[in-house]
């Protein structure tokens, strides 16, 4: 099957890296990375990839340019071996650059031409139940080139199950755990996030550094699927387990002024099974001091649009430039919306990548320090 792992903008190296280190060839588009395998490749990839949003099944491609085009290529799928009669089919339309450019006119005829095809297969009068299983179809039009998929993956893979709490404006784990992909930290590096909030980055960085399978502790689309093989989602759970490394080995670092968010983060990290790899504190920015070399700093501060006001939050960035920039051999990554965040850090950052937090335009601002050992 051709199957391809969905991401955030700006995270596509990342989820092809991670697919890449599970063995597989990968080909690259905006948001997107396709790959092949088969059912034992979904659920691989469904429980361990960190970084991407879903896994879908490429049902068929074709270029359509009138609605007619679209119905019969739709129809002459053959749904019966994706479908069962009671299947629950959900479609989602979206079309950019392209002639058919009404999505709800593009659902709505897709929708149909399942409907249509079914009917006819198991012979009912052009009505379905859709009391089973959900099936998540998706038709994506792309100058005029059409896309069907089906989500195998259900709630988005940011939904890893141990997140019981969280404060205001959390990063989902997917892209707290692509800011640690995107560092050269390795598990027996210091690490540090000095605004921690709900613990997410620490977590995720905990979770990488004992190999812990993101997609362990939840459900998937697939499972309900009934061409699906139960077993295959046994084998890889059990074989994640076994690759586990015991705790107790990492330096990872989590702090927060507001205490209430400390107690927060520990609850996540309990219900993670990481909250002995992880030291919580509660204190400000301008007080905490990392005594070690050669670790990786990622902080996700308030931008001054949501949790605070701008002028605070530019307060906190030169008490972060103030702080830790005596910290060389540290290096350090911060993200934030505010374009001026490297005038009030006071340093210019050796680089800077775009990304997307949610809908919100974000800036990883990155200070790179210089190790006493080589990396």
């Amino acid at each position: 099957m051709k199957l391809l792992a969905t991401m955030a903008a700006g995270l596509e190296a990342v989820t092809k890296k991670e697919l890449q280190n599970l063995g597989y060839q990968v080909q690259l588009k905006n948001g997107k990375a396709y790959f092949t395998g088969d059912l034992i490749d979904i659920v691989r990839t469904n429980v361990w990839l960190r970084s991407a949003d879903r896994i879908k099944i490429v049902l068929k491609e074709f270029a359509a340019t009138t609605f007619d085009e679209l119905f019969e290529n739709v129809r002459a799928l053959d749904w019966d071996q994706w479908l069962p009669l009671d299947a629950a089919f959900p479609v989602q339309g979206r079309s950019v650059h392209s002639q058919l450019h009404s999505q709800p006119d593009i659902q709505a005829i897709t929708k149909k031409a399942i409907v249509e095809k079914m009917a006819t297969v198991y012979h009912r009068q052009g009505w379905l139940p859709e009391s089973g299983a959900t099936f998540p179809i998706e038709i994506r039009l792309v100058k005029d080139q059409a896309e069907i998929t089906l989500d195998t993956t259900g709630a988005s893979l940011f939904k890893r199950g141990y997140r019981q709490e969280h404060g205001g404006a959390p990063l989902k784990e997917n892209f707290a755990a692509a800011l640690v992909l995107l560092t050269p930290w390795r598990a027996n590096d210091p690490f540090c996030d000095p605004t921690t909030g709900s613990g997410t980055i620490a977590i995720e960085a905990a979770m990488i550094g004992r190999q812990i399978a993101p997609g362990l502790q939840r459900h998937f689309a697939f499972e309900n699927f009934p061409w699906f093989k139960p077993e295959l989602l046994v084998k890889v759970r059990e074989q994640a387990r076994l690759q586990i490394i015991p705790s107790g080995n990492l330096q990872i670092s989590a702090s927060d002024i507001d205490g209430r968010m400390i107690d927060l983060a520990k609850l996540n990290a309990y219900q993670a099974g990481v909250l002995h790899d992880i030291q919580f504190k509660q204190i400000a920015v301008k007080d905490l001091r990392l005594q070690a070399a050669n670790g990786i700093l990622i902080a996700n501060p308030p931008y001054g649009k949501r949790m605070q006001d701008q002028d605070q939050a530019r307060n906190l960035y030169q008490q972060m430039g103030s702080n830790f920039e005596k910290l060389t051999t540290w290096s350090k990554y911060y993200l934030s919306s505010d374009l001026q965040f490297e005038k009030y850090y006071g340093t210019k950052a050796t680089k800077r990548r775009k990304l997307y937090n949610g809908a919100l335009r974000t800036d990883l601002f990155q200070y790179w320090g210089h190790p006493t050992y080589k990396k």
